[in-house]
Formats: structure tokens, sequence, C-alpha cells
């Protein structure tokens, strides 16, 4: 099977792609963590997310929710004023956001993990491709799930990132022949 070019671009992409791009995430904290960083790549490259991962875990208490949803104004503009960190603040507010919707969702299905892996039946999508070219940016399955995430009080889930997202968290495994 051949590896996407992406993947071999830079030495962080590289190893994103070898140790946890597309490998089935069940774990809460890493699933909110993901769906983070792929909300802060929207209009940025993926490299630029990796390169301030470790700042962005700093600055939201790695990715805890049970923190991140009492953040206030003050602790917004102290995370504006980190080095290193994407100055965004729409982006930094829709994870104060996204943290207390993502509580909503554990608390009416269990976990988070078990609301987004419903949307397959608990077993990844795996499709093959010929050419890197062909493979979608977005599909119906990521504009179902945008679309309820939206619903359900989520920012930054359009359905290009959430199927970016998805391809991330191993829901959806895009594969080159």
């Amino acid at each position: 099977m051949k590896r996407f070019t992406w993947a071999d671009s830079h030495p962080l992409m590289k190893e994103y792609y070898d140790t946890e791009w597309g490998k089935p995430v069940h774990d809460d904290r890493l699933l909110f963590e993901l769906l983070i960083l792929e909300g802060f790549q929207a209009g940025l490259s993926w490299l630029t997310v990796l390169k301030k991962r470790k700042t962005m875990e700093t600055a939201f208490n790695g990715f805890d929710v049970a923190e991140i949803v009492k953040y206030d104004d003050n602790t917004i503009n102290t995370i504006l004023e980190m080095p290193d960190m994407i100055k965004h603040r729409a982006k930094i507010e829709s994870v104060v956001t996204n943290a207390s919707a993502f509580q909503d969702v554990q608390r009416e299905f269990g976990s988070f993990s078990g609301y987004l892996w419903s949307y397959v039946s608990d077993e990844p999508l795996v499709r093959y491709y010929e050419l890197e070219a062909d493979v979608p940016t977005k599909d119906e399955l990521s504009e179902r799930v945008s679309k309820d995430l939206k619903k359900r009080g989520f920012k930054f889930v359009g359905p290009v990132v959430t199927y970016s997202y998805l391809g991330a968290v191993g829901i959806i495994q895009d594969r080159l022949r």
C-alpha cells in the first residue's frame, strides 16, 4: 500500500502519519483533542497545527473538557497572549463552546466515542483509491456528522473539517493502492 505524499512532507507529518493518523480512537480525551486541532486547521496547514500542538495542549489544560468549560474572557485573553499560539479569538472561544457541547454528548450517549462511532456501527469505513487526487475532502458521512455536531452547538466543524477529523480518528480510512 502506498503512502500519501503529505505524510513525507515534514518530519512532524511523518511522525503523525506513522503513529496516529487513521488509527481508531475511542478515548474521549484524545477525540476531543483531535476535534480541537482539526478545527484550528481551518484556513491553515496541518503542519502549522502540529508545530503548535504542545502550546495548545498547555493552553487547554491537556484538552481537559472539565477544566476548559470553566474558561472565561480573562483565560481566553491569556491564551491569546501565549507565545507560539494560534491567535484566532473565534477558534479559541470555540474550544470552550465545544467542551460544553462535548460534555452534553457524553451525558447523552455515555461517551463521545459511543456517539461518534455509532455513525459507522463501530466499524471503520475503509476505502481504497488509485490516485491521491481521487480522495474526497468531504462525503455524505462527514456532512451528516457535521450537521449533527452543529445542531448540538459545536463550532468549526464544517463537512471538510469533519471529514479530516473522521480520518484522523480512524472512522474513515482512506488508503492508496
